[in-house]
């Protein structure tokens, strides 16, 4: 025998198995024709009324038109008619229902929601008659006609009233700016005048200081040059006054009542001093003129002064005599 023969499994053992195997199959075979199919009972499908979800929309706030009811012809008013109200609608908030949801968690005890048979409707309220059925009497179409016609009118008139206080308004307007550009020119004309006057001003003031110091440089100059400066005796004021009196020894060439005039010429000094005395015109008396010279030597005026600066001065100073 070979090595192969040993390990092969022996023929007996290999019918047992099939025979086994053969069996199984037997006997699950009669198992499956033993088992009885359940029969499918097919229930009635439950016709549950669909929840249907109405949509409210809210009514716009609008105003109502103000209806004009003629006196003449006193209009009934229309009872509005009672409509069946709904059981349980939520105006506000509307229940939604997802599709998904199973019928079968639905409550049994919830109410079917009732539809309108016109949703777009807005609700009516007491104070709001039934509009539809009020536009079908003929005296009611007339009343709203002459509304109409009113309001027109009444349009009219307020665009004509706006219309003029646009008008009024861009007049005042007009007027305020010509005044302000009136204010504007007048404000500039009185500012030019006020500067030419002060340029006026400052000139003139310019010019007197210009002459204060031209003078002033003048007698500076003549003070340090002691040139005499003329002044007449109305400028002249005395110090230590002289008596001018009538000689007695010029008296005897002279008639009684007679005025003679002597005029002499002084030089003054710049601390008043009188330092020469001379006749510019004589009386015709010779006596008298020298007597006259004497007399106005022993006298002294106050400095003469040039822009506040002491000066040398010649005055020219007129004597009269009468004889006695």
């Amino acid at each position: 025998m070979s090595s192969t023969d040993l390990d092969a499994p022996p023929l007996k053992l290999i019918l047992a198995a099939i025979i086994i195997v053969v069996g199984l199959h037997v006997l699950t075979a009669v198992a499956l024709v033993a088992i009885k199919t359940p029969e499918i009972k097919v229930e009635p499908e439950k016709n549950t009324p669909p929840i249907e979800i109405e949509m409210v929309t809210l009514p716009a706030e609008t105003k109502e038109p103000k209806v004009v009811i003629d006196t003449a012809e006193p209009v009934k008013p229309i009872q509005p008619q009672p409509q069946p109200q709904p059981r349980s609608v939520a105006t506000t908030k509307p229940e939604i229902v997802k599709e998904s949801q199973p019928l079968a968690k639905t409550k049994p005890a919830v109410k079917p929601v009732v539809i309108s048979e016109k949703p777009n409707l807005k609700p009516k309220t007491k104070a709001q008659p039934d509009t539809t059925k009020a536009v079908e009497n003929e005296p009611f179409k007339h009343e709203v006609k002459r509304q109409e016609s009113i309001s027109k009118a009444q349009a009219d008139a307020l665009a004509a009233d706006n219309n003029r206080k646009i008008l009024a308004a861009q007049a005042e307007k007009a007027a305020q700016e010509a005044q302000q550009l009136a204010d504007a020119k007048a404000a500039r004309e009185a500012q030019a005048e006020a500067d030419a006057k002060k340029a006026a001003e400052a000139k003139a003031a310019k010019a007197a200081a210009e002459a204060a110091a031209r003078a002033k440089a003048q007698a500076a100059a003549a003070a340090a040059s002691n040139t005499p400066v003329n002044f007449t005796a109305t400028n002249a004021n005395w110090a230590s006054r002289p008596n001018f009196s009538f000689p007695t020894s010029a008296a005897r060439r002279a008639r009684s009542g007679d005025k003679l005039t002597v005029v002499l010429v002084l030089r003054v000094n710049k601390q008043g001093g009188i330092d020469n005395v001379r006749v510019a015109q004589s009386s015709s008396n010779r006596l008298l003129d020298q007597a006259a010279q004497k007399q106005a030597d022993s006298g002294k005026f106050k400095p003469f002064t040039e822009a506040g600066v002491p000066v040398v001065g010649n005055v020219t100073l007129p004597i009269e005599y009468v004889v006695p």
